[in-house]
């Protein structure tokens, strides 16, 4: 039984951080995920520790730099403002509501609304982490005779002769819909630094694939 609760936590925590690191998933879709994770398992507290572990857990202990546009950064401090001005005074209020309604032993909406509440802290948390850590990047700074952040590489895929357009993005902007990709994807860092005319070998799951840069611009 400790077995398999085990097995199963290290699964839940191997997923959850899968899809924190994943580059093709936009960070606001990620919160989506987490959220629909968490209500999944909502009779594990166990799980629910590992789901506050997984969201607030940092890269080697340090938050790193998150290289961001202006328009991403006023989203990410509105929806901060809103957090703190709106969803935390409803929290405590329901929180407040519920304590009113008996033993808090056998309160299952008590429970329910300091549950809420702690997962609302740990977005707060976060997002306040990454907000202090973003640097805004200025688009006439960006030099466009190689491929770096905000660039736009028009690459060829050298096995498939197909090409596409991505965009370089910081990794909380990263969209795949969007052609938006990370700095720190496969393929983000492997075009990073290359110039028109050069290759990138990028290692994939199905093998090295090999991307020819045509174009860059802004």
């Amino acid at each position: 039984m400790l077995l398999s609760c085990f097995l199963q936590l290290s699964a839940v925590k191997t997923l959850l951080q899968t899809i924190k690191y994943a580059s093709a998933i936009a960070f606001f879709n990620k919160k989506v995920l987490f959220l629909q994770f968490n209500n999944h398992y909502n009779a594990s507290a166990t799980l629910r520790r590992c789901y506050f572990f997984c969201i607030t857990e940092k890269k080697g202990g340090i938050m790193s730099v998150q290289y961001v546009t202006k328009e991403t950064l006023e989203k990410m401090q509105a929806e901060l403002q809103h957090m703190r001005g709106v969803e935390r005074p409803a929290a405590s209020k329901a929180i407040a509501e519920a304590r009113e309604k008996g033993d808090l032993k056998e309160n299952a909406e008590y429970d329910a609304a300091k549950e809420a509440q702690g997962m609302l802290e740990a977005k707060i948390k976060q997002l306040e982490g990454i907000i202090a850590n973003a640097r805004i990047i200025d688009e006439a700074t960006i030099d466009t005779s190689k491929v770096t952040i905000l660039t736009r590489v028009t690459v060829t895929n050298l096995a498939t002769k197909k090409q596409i357009t991505y965009q370089i993005v910081g990794e909380h902007e990263a969209d795949l819909k969007a052609g938006k990709i990370s700095v720190t994807s496969p393929i983000g860092n492997g075009l990073l630094g290359k110039a028109v005319g050069e290759t990138a070998e990028v290692q994939v799951p199905a093998g090295v694939v090999k991307f020819k840069v045509e174009e860059i611009t802004i």
